[in-house]
């Protein structure tokens, strides 16, 4: 068994051409001691979520390949979707699991966010508990503006240049945000209503930016392909604020405005303990199945996959 166990979950902003997602994973499961538990595509988000767990030496090198194969296939220029993003690689969270302390993966964001710029020459900024400014520990605080615009603000704005590189984006591929975190589940509710303008209503009454629940980050989004509007939320310390919890509010102002809540899903993976089994009916989640939660989920990978080192790489890269 791995002494340490870091978990990571880059965002990718890809979510329908499954052979860029492939080569992605390829890439990133080329690191030495590295395992795949979790991957999901979403068109309409345009975005997909790959989970990897990986040992304190191996997850960041992991993480860096995934990056530099995703500069490659996503132009960013060509890109829409309902999620907000600032890179083809959005996000690269560090998460500890075993092992490990929240500062450890504080020291690999640093690392990771450094060795983007120098590879790539995609400018970085460290959020969460690895941020070096107070006010870009909050995700929502950096990528306010899509690329769209934030390519052309950062140049112009101190406050936006980046914590490595210059102020300028890639052209294609963006700016990556990197940080260590706590275990943050990604959970979605879905409407039975089309009007987005509900949905955001919703999400505004249950954030904790507008005085909601505490630990909740929540937005509208439309899902075009299934008419329906959904209230997407990150419930970033799940012991403060549980699964159900944020499910019962989101219900009751759905209840509050006449809509209905259809359905709910999960996005990525749940610790065992963060989701009940008497729970889950309840919480209509639509895809719910035992390897969604975070223990079964690494037990299968470990026993499917056995890495192998790779002669071209150290544990020193």
């Amino acid at each position: 068994m791995m002494k340490t166990l870091i978990e990571c979950v880059p965002n990718f902003s890809e979510g329908r051409e499954t052979s860029k997602i492939d080569a992605i994973v390829e890439a990133m499961l080329r690191a030495e001691d590295v395992y795949l538990l979790d991957r999901q595509m979403d068109a309409d988000h345009n975005r997909s979520v790959i989970t990897l767990a990986g040992t304190r030496e191996s997850v960041g090198e992991a993480a860096l390949r995934g990056v530099g194969r995703a500069a490659e296939l996503i132009d960013l220029t060509r890109h829409e979707g309902a999620h907000p993003r600032i890179g083809s690689t959005d996000v690269v969270p560090f998460v500890p699991l075993r092992g490990v302390t929240l500062g450890d993966c504080v020291l690999i964001a640093e690392r990771v966010a450094g060795e983007i710029w120098r590879r790539f020459q995609i400018p970085t900024y460290l959020y969460e508990a690895a941020a070096r400014q107070p006010t870009r520990r909050n995700l929502e605080n950096i990528r306010r503006e899509q690329f769209e615009q934030f390519r052309e603000l950062v140049p112009r704005d101190p406050s936006l240049h980046p914590d490595f590189g210059e102020p300028r984006l890639h052209p294609t591929a963006g700016a990556t945000a990197v940080g260590a975190r706590k275990f943050l589940i990604a959970y979605n509710v879905n409407l039975g209503t089309d009007d987005v303008r509900l949905a955001g209503g919703i999400a505004r009454k249950i954030r904790a930016s507008n005085g909601g629940l505490p630990r909740v980050k929540a937005m509208g989004v439309m899902l075009r392909s299934r008419k329906v509007a959904q209230v997407s939320m990150n419930l970033t310390d799940y012991e403060t604020t549980s699964i159900e919890t944020a499910f019962d509010a989101a219900e009751r102002e759905a209840a509050a405005v006449g809509v209905e809540v259809t359905s709910s899903e999960i996005v990525g993976l749940v610790p065992r303990d963060a989701l009940p089994e008497s729970a889950i009916r309840r919480l209509k989640i639509q895809n719910y199945r035992p390897d969604l939660i975070l223990e079964n989920r690494l037990a299968k990978a470990i026993e499917e996959r056995q890495p192998t080192p790779n002669p071209f790489f150290s544990r020193k890269n």
